[in-house]
């Protein structure tokens, strides 16, 4: 019998459990200029705790620290629960490689939503359908390529660098993966990091850039997710500041219905 194939975000973010520590791999395909891409690094950490046996509930929030770069190949995660009460739970994740120091540092809550009073005060940007807008070409790094983005505003030109002015730096676009898989917490969490960097937009070039650290806030679990049934997400971005070295970024993640379904927050370093 024949099996189907799994997809390449899930075979790049695949963790297996060892004795002491688990394991991954980096993966060609979501690998950026100098190493992997910050949000298949941050999927793998919080699959490992997804998948960790003494995991309650659904992710609240992840922040993820990129302490020094990930070398091409295996490399080890300590996965710890911290501390745990009837409604959340603590966890910690490091990844390190071949018994160094830690290259990544994550922390992340996981809660047990109850029913109670709902309410979302912020309303969906307006937009485009996704299937009006042409999907934005091909770059050199691979992970970009196992995404189809498509741009409501901010279409990034890094063609050459002829305004003297910093121009904006927000974006609005569709974000969905380039072969079709539903969203579920994993790619949430990839793509909160799937933006284009903002200096990218302000400076209209590409410059050496790296995430120091994300922090991405889920506001709906896995029954959520199910009932939207959705392969795309609606996403914003945009930065306040630049200013010696480092930017920052806010994004959003909304589902096609209108419901928001996850922030993030992240500090870049930048060379210019």
């Amino acid at each position: 019998m024949l099996t189907k194939p799994s997809h390449l975000f899930d075979e790049a973010t695949r963790v297996t459990a060892g004795d002491s520590r688990w394991q991954g791999h980096t993966s060609p395909d979501y690998w950026a200029f100098v190493g992997p891409f910050g949000g298949a690094t941050a999927a793998t950490v919080l699959r490992a705790m997804m998948e960790h046996p003494a995991r309650a509930g659904d992710p609240l929030a992840v922040t993820v620290n990129y302490c020094a770069p990930i070398a091409e190949g295996p490399f080890d995660l300590d996965v710890r629960l911290v501390k745990a009460n009837r409604s959340t739970q603590h966890w910690s994740v490091e990844i390190s490689q071949n018994g160094g120091e830690v290259a990544t540092l994550a922390t992340a809550v996981f809660a047990e939503r109850r029913p109670s009073w709902s309410h979302q005060p912020a309303k969906m940007p307006d937009a485009r359908p996704f299937e009006e807008i042409r999907r934005y070409p091909e770059v050199a790094a691979a992970w970009v390529k196992q995404y189809d983005f498509r741009f409501i505003e901010g279409r990034p030109d890094f063609r050459s660098n002829t305004k003297s002015e910093p121009q904006s730096t927000f974006s609005k676009l569709w974000i969905a993966d380039r072969v079709p898989r539903k969203i579920d917490h994993l790619s949430l969490m990839s793509m909160s990091d799937a933006f284009f960097a903002r200096i990218f937009h302000a400076r209209r070039e590409l410059v050496p850039i790296g995430t120091v650290s994300l922090s991405t806030y889920f506001h709906v679990d896995a029954d959520d997710l199910a009932r939207e049934d959705v392969s795309r997400v609606l996403a914003q971005a945009d930065a306040k500041v630049f200013h010696k070295s480092f930017g920052d970024q806010a994004g959003e993640l909304w589902s096609p219905s209108g419901r928001l379904l996850a922030s993030t927050t992240q500090i870049v370093y930048f060379k210019a």
